[in-house]
């Protein structure tokens, strides 16, 4: 067990190793219930959203809709990333960071009081709500996800049968209680996140692993989640980095004449640097987050790598000069060792294939 995000994490339940090539080749859960879950409900509810994330909210109409975006602060840097789920016009679900949590809470607190908007905020994690409000938060994913978490819970099926990725629905199940089961995730794999009230978290989870899913760690999580590309918040983006800089400029609304928090700063900052993979191809050691960089003209920075226990070697996420091409070589400073790699497109795994090889 260790701490993250100032909760008490497992980094594995048995083999690290295995938890991984579970969720790539089966299927593998995570407890994710430390991310907060956060309601705003009220008629202001999408204009407060308007003026706070960088992505266009207006592109949720459809109820169950999902989308992927950042709050920013006003010199464009990355306050929180977060996923937005529309529900109905006066009831939009936010799932948020654990580290960031309170922070985000009042930073959102400030802009309905400042904005005189009518919203209502419920945090629904269970050490900022009352208990009967609290919620938890599986990750099942994996190729066999979704068919074990309708053997588990079969009366979820219907309405989660059609489901596209991004979307969610609401499913009352007798056992259970009312769920929320989004097709999203963090390890580019297919599958499902479900929201469950937290009393009802440990008979799921108990339910899961009868029917064939794996309990799976923290240090899976990072492997999996940096194969597949995608950011760690405190790591690879923070409140100083842009997301444009960070890879994430498909989240930021720069066409619409919406004003949002941030906008301004990102639009003077524009584009410094670039978000991409580099694969290890020498010996030396594994890249870890805040090594140097050093390219043909410039130099940049590692912001997460790891060993890939699908592809069998070293990976990182890297922030490097917008010159750098994928097939270009880069030198990354290990403890003072220069290690030889290769700067490639991200993702580097994806659906259980190997996407960026050397």
């Amino acid at each position: 067990m260790v701490d993250f995000g100032g909760w008490q994490m497992p980094v594995n339940y048995g083999s690290q190793i295995e938890e991984h090539h579970a969720v790539r080749t089966d299927a593998g859960m995570f407890d994710v219930s430390h991310m907060c879950v956060v309601d705003l409900s009220g008629p202001d509810t999408r204009e407060l959203l308007r003026r706070l994330v960088a992505n266009n909210v207006d592109k949720l109409k459809v109820a169950g809709k999902a989308l992927y975006t950042c709050m920013l602060n006003q010199q464009g840097g990355v306050v929180d990333d977060l996923i937005i789920t529309f529900l109905n016009e006066d009831w939009f679900r936010l799932v948020i960071n654990a580290s960031t949590a309170i922070t985000d809470i009042s930073w959102i607190r400030a802009v309905i009081a400042r904005s005189n908007l009518k919203v209502t905020l419920v945090p629904r994690r269970g050490d900022l709500a009352s208990p009967e409000l609290a919620l938890a938060i599986i990750a099942v994913q994996g190729p066999q996800a979704r068919e074990k978490f309708w053997r588990a819970v079969p009366t979820t099926k219907s309405l989660t049968n059609e489901l596209k990725p991004f979307n969610a629905a609401l499913v009352s199940d007798s056992t259970f209680g009312e769920l929320m089961v989004s097709r999203t995730g963090y390890t580019g794999e297919d599958g499902f996140e479900i929201v469950s009230r937290a009393d009802a978290a440990p008979l799921l989870w108990k339910t899961l692993s009868e029917n064939g899913i794996r309990p799976a760690g923290l240090g899976a999580r990072d492997t999996l989640r940096l194969e597949a590309g995608m950011n760690l918040y405190g790591q690879d983006m923070d409140e100083t980095v842009s997301p444009l800089d960070a890879g994430l400029a498909w989240t930021v609304d720069l066409k619409s004449d919406r004003e949002y928090m941030g906008r301004q700063g990102v639009e003077h900052r524009g584009v410094s640097a670039q978000t991409i993979g580099a694969v290890v191809f020498g010996e030396g050691g594994v890249p870890r987050a805040g090594q140097a960089i050093h390219v043909a003209g410039g130099e940049g920075v590692v912001t997460s790598g790891t060993f890939s226990p699908t592809m069998q070697r070293p990976i990182a996420i890297v922030r490097v000069p917008m010159s750098v091409k994928p097939g270009d070589e880069l030198v990354i400073s290990v403890r003072g060792r220069e290690l030889a790699a290769v700067a490639v497109r991200l993702p580097f795994v994806r659906n259980g294939g190997v996407l960026s090889q050397v």
